[in-house]
C-alpha cells in the first residue's frame, strides 16, 4: 500500500507508518492501538488515519454529514456506542465507523455487527476485558554482560540496527577477542574465521547471530512478555470467557508466563534458585560455620583435662611452639571434629552438590587453630565459581525459555487483538440491546401518493430516539415514513424536533452499517444528509443572505440527499418565509432529493408551492389536566392542530358547559368565532 496515497497522509507521517512490521494490516483493520505504536502519531491521529484508508479501499469521497447539525448527532450516537466499551482501544476503534455513501463499506460493517450482535457480554467476559491493553514494546533495554564483536564494518552497522540492547565492537585479531573477554561474560563473534581460535573466557563464534536475535538477546523476548504478563493473562481469561478459538495454546502461554517474573528474570527453576540462594547467602553460611565450628572447640576444650609434663613442656617451649602445637598435639581429633561440623553446615545450609562440596573442604584449614578460621582465596574461589554456574544457568534458561516465547510472540499479539476486537463488538451488541435495536433494509421506499416509483426517503416502525435525555423506556415509539419531500405540522412541544432527531439517528446509524433503535426501519442509501437545526430568532441580512445561499447550492444539486430542516421559518418574517420554503421544497422535489421541514406555516407553504406538498401532522388530542395529549406518530396527508386552537376549543368548550348566563353567552360565542377562523 502506499501510504502517501491515503487522504490527510504526507511523507513524514508515512516514514512513521512504515517503520511498523505490519501496518497494510493495521490500516485495513482499523487497528488503532498498531497504528499508534509508530512515531509521532497519536491514539486520535491514528484512528483519522484508519478512517481515511477505509475510506479509499472502498473509493468513498466522504462528505456524508453535511451540516453542522448531522455532524452533532453523529457524535452523539458515536457517544453512546463508546459509553459501552470497556477498552479504550475500543474508544478509539469505534471512531473508524463513520455514516458513508458507499455500499461496499456499508455491506462490510454489517457483516461485522451481525457476528458483533450475537455476543453475550457476561459480567465475567466484562471482568475479564478490563485488564486488557495493547502490548507495549521495552525500548530502553540494555544488557551489559555481553557483547558483539566483528572485523567487517558493514557488519557492524547491521549488528548495531539488529541488537540496539549490546555493546558492538570491531575486533582485528584474536588478541581483541581475547581483550574483550576479559571485560564481558560473553563475547558473540560474527566472524567465521574466529572458529576454534583459544582464548581464555566465553567467545561463541556465531555467523547467524543477527538472524536470530532472541539467541544472542534473550532478554528481548523476555522483556516483551515480562512487561505484558497482565495484559496476555487477561487476554486468556477473555478468551476463556468467551469460548473463542485462540490463536495458539493457552495453557502452553499460561506456563510461559509463570515462568518469568516482571522484570524478566526467569522463576521456578529449582537448581536456579539454589545457586542464587548459595551466592547471596555464602558468607552468612561461612560466618555460622565459623561459630559452630569454635563453639564445638571451646566445649571441648573446656571439658578436656590436658596433661603436660614439664620435660614435654620444656621441649615445646624450647623449639619454639605455642598453643597451636599444643592443640595439635592433644586436640587434633576434636580440632577435625569441629572442622567437619563447620564445612556440613555449610554444605547443608547452600545445598552444595558434590563438586562445590569439594571445595568448600578448602575453606577450614585441616591445621588445627584456635579460633577457627575461614580461608578466604578458597572462599572467594567459591564465590566465584558459584556465581559462574548461576550465571551459566540463568542464560540457558533465558535461552531456553525465550526459544519458547519467540514463536508465541506474534499468536500473543494476535491473541490481545482478538481480545480488544472483541470489546468494539461487545459495545456495539450492547447498544443494540439497550436500544431495542435492529438492522435496517436498505431499498424499497414508499410508493409515491401518485403511484409513481419511490423518490427515495425512509420507513421507520416503532422508532425511538436514543437522544432524549430520559431512560429509553419511557420514550413513546414514533412510526414514520417519507417520499420524496414533505412538511411536518404539529403543536409545540408535540415531538417534531425528537421525530427529526430519531430519523436523523437512524439514517446515521443505517449508512454506518449498525443497527437503528426501531422495530423495523427501511432507509433508502443517499449521498449527503443535510440536518438543519432550528435557528434562534430571526437572522439578520447577512446571516438571512447566506443561509439562502447554502439552500441554493442544496436545491441545484442536492439529488441523492436527505433533508432535514426545523421551523426555517424563523430566519424571516412568516409570509416572506412561507414563500421562500415553497421555493426551496420545489427545487428539492424537481431534482428527486427527500427530505422533511418541520414547519407551523406548513398550511401557507403549500398554498405557495407550485406542486402537491404532502404534509404530515403530529396529532395533539387535546388538553387533561393542563397537559398536552399528543399522538406521537405523525399522521400523513394530515395538516395538524397548532396549540392555540386546542387552547381556544377547551375555552369553547367549558364556556358551553357553563351556559345560562349572559356573560357567559357571550364568551362562549366570542371562543366560537375563533375556532371558526382556525377551521376556515
Amino acid at each position: 500500500m502506499e501510504f502517501e496515497a491515503i487522504p490527510g497522509v504526507g511523507e513524514k507521517t508515512a516514514t512513521a507508518l512504515a517503520e511498523l512490521d505490519d501496518a497494510e494490516r493495521a490500516l485495513q483493520a482499523g487497528d488503532v492501538a498498531t497504528l499508534s505504536d509508530a512515531p509521532g502519531i497519536s491514539e486520535g491521529r491514528a484512528a483519522r488515519i484508519a478512517r481515511a484508508a477505509i475510506r479509499m479501499d472502498h473509493d468513498d469521497p466522504g462528505g456524508f454529514l453535511a451540516t453542522d447539525r448531522a455532524g452533532e448527532v453523529y457524535d452523539e450516537v458515536l457517544s453512546l456506542l463508546r459509553e459501552r466499551t470497556v477498552t479504550e482501544y475500543a474508544e478509539k476503534r469505534l471512531e473508524t465507523f463513520y455514516p458513508s455513501a458507499s455500499a461496499s463499506r456499508i455491506e462490510e460493517v454489517r457483516e461485522f455487527v451481525a457476528s458483533a450482535t450475537d455476543r453475550d457480554p457476561t459480567p465475567e467476559l466484562v471482568e475479564a476485558l478490563d485488564g486488557v491493553e495493547p502490548l507495549s514494546s521495552p525500548d530502553d533495554l540494555r544488557v551489559r554482560d555481553r557483547c558483539v564483536a566483528t572485523k567487517d564494518a558493514e557488519r557492524y552497522s547491521e549488528a548495531r540496527d539488529a541488537l540496539p540492547e549490546l555493546s558492538v565492537e570491531v575486533v582485528e585479531d584474536a588478541r581483541d577477542l581475547a581483550e574483550l573477554a576479559r571485560g564481558y561474560a560473553t563475547v558473540v563473534a560474527l566472524d567465521e574465521e574466529f572458529a576454534g581460535v583459544d582464548v581464555d573466557g566465553d567467545v561463541r563464534v556465531a555467523p547467524s547471530a543477527l538472524e536470530n536475535p532472541a539467541d544472542v538477546v534473550p532478554e528481548r523476548v523476555l522483556a516483551f512478555f515480562a512487561a505484558n504478563r497482565d495484559r496476555l493473562r487477561a487476554a486468556v481469561d477473555v478468551h476463556r470467557a468467551a469460548g473463542m478459538d485462540a490463536p495458539c495454546d493457552l495453557d502452553t502461554l499460561e506456563n510461559a508466563l509463570v515462568r518469568i517474573d516482571e522484570d524478566g528474570t526467569v522463576v521456578g527453576d529449582d537448581e536456579l534458585d539454589r545457586l542464587t540462594a548459595a551466592v547471596d547467602d555464602l558468607d552468612a553460611a561461612v560466618g555460622t560455620a565459623e561459630s559452630v565450628a569454635n563453639d564445638r572447640l571451646r566445649e571441648s576444650i573446656r571439658e578436656r583435662d590436658v596433661t603436660v609434663e614439664g620435660a614435654d613442656l620444656l621441649s615445646l617451649v624450647e623449639q619454639g611452639a605455642g598453643v597451636d602445637s599444643l592443640l595439635s598435639r592433644e586436640l587434633a581429633d576434636e580440632y577435625a571434629a569441629a572442622a567437619d561440623a563447620a564445612r556440613d553446615h555449610v554444605i547443608d545450609a547452600l545445598d552444595l552438590d558434590a563438586g562445590e562440596a569439594e571445595m568448600i573442604k578448602r575453606a577450614f584449614s585441616d591445621e588445627p587453630t584456635f579460633p577457627v578460621e575461614r580461608n578466604e582465596e578458597a572462599i572467594s574461589r567459591l564465590r566465584d565459581d558459584l556465581a559462574a554456574a548461576k550465571e551459566r544457568r540463568a542464560t540457558a534458561l533465558k535461552r531456553e525459555l525465550a526459544s519458547d516465547l519467540a514463536d508465541l510472540r506474534d499468536p500473543a499479539a494476535a491473541l490481545v487483538r482478538t481480545a480488544l476486537e472483541l470489546d468494539v463488538e461487545l459495545a456495539v451488541a450492547r447498544f443494540a440491546a439497550d436500544f431495542d435495536c435492529t438492522m435496517p433494509e436498505f431499498g424499497g421506499g414508499l410508493a409515491g401518493s401518485d403511484g409513481t416509483e419511490s423518490r427515495g426517503g425512509f420507513e421507520i416502525e416503532r422508532g425511538r430516539s436514543p437522544l432524549l435525555d430520559v431512560p429509553h423506556e419511557v420514550v413513546d415509539p414514533v412510526d414514520y415514513g417519507v417520499d420524496g419531500v414533505a412538511l411536518l405540522s404539529g403543536v409545540n412541544s408535540g415531538g417534531k424536533t425528537s421525530t427529526l432527531d430519531m430519523v436523523a439517528t437512524v439514517v446515521v446509524l443505517a449508512h454506518m452499517g449498525l443497527p437503528v433503535p426501531a422495530e423495523y426501519a427501511r432507509v433508502e442509501r443517499v449521498e449527503e444528509l443535510h440536518y438543519h437545526a432550528k435557528t434562534q430568532g430571526t437572522l439578520d441580512a447577512g446571516a438571512f443572505e447566506s443561509t439562502v445561499r447554502e439552500f441554493a447550492d442544496l436545491a441545484t444539486g442536492g439529488e441523492g440527499s436527505l433533508v432535514l430542516v426545523d421551523e426555517l421559518e424563523s430566519i424571516t418574517e412568516p409570509g416572506a418565509s412561507a414563500k421562500i420554503i415553497a421555493g426551496i421544497l420545489e427545487a428539492l422535489h424537481e431534482n428527486g432529493a427527500a427530505g422533511v421541514f418541520v414547519s407551523h406555516l406548513a398550511g401557507e407553504i403549500r398554498d405557495a408551492a407550485d406542486f402537491d406538498v404532502t404534509i404530515d401532522g403530529i396529532e395533539a388530542k387535546g388538553l387533561k389536566d393542563g397537559e398536552l395529549q399528543v399522538n406521537r406518530s405523525p399522521v400523513k396527508d394530515h395538516l395538524a392542530r397548532s396549540t392555540p386552537e386546542l387552547i381556544v376549543e377547551k375555552l369553547a368548550t367549558d364556556a358551553d358547559g357553563n351556559g345560562g348566563a349572559s356573560a357567559a353567552d357571550h364568551a362562549a360565542a366570542f371562543y366560537d368565532g375563533l375556532l371558526e377562523k382556525f377551521e376556515s
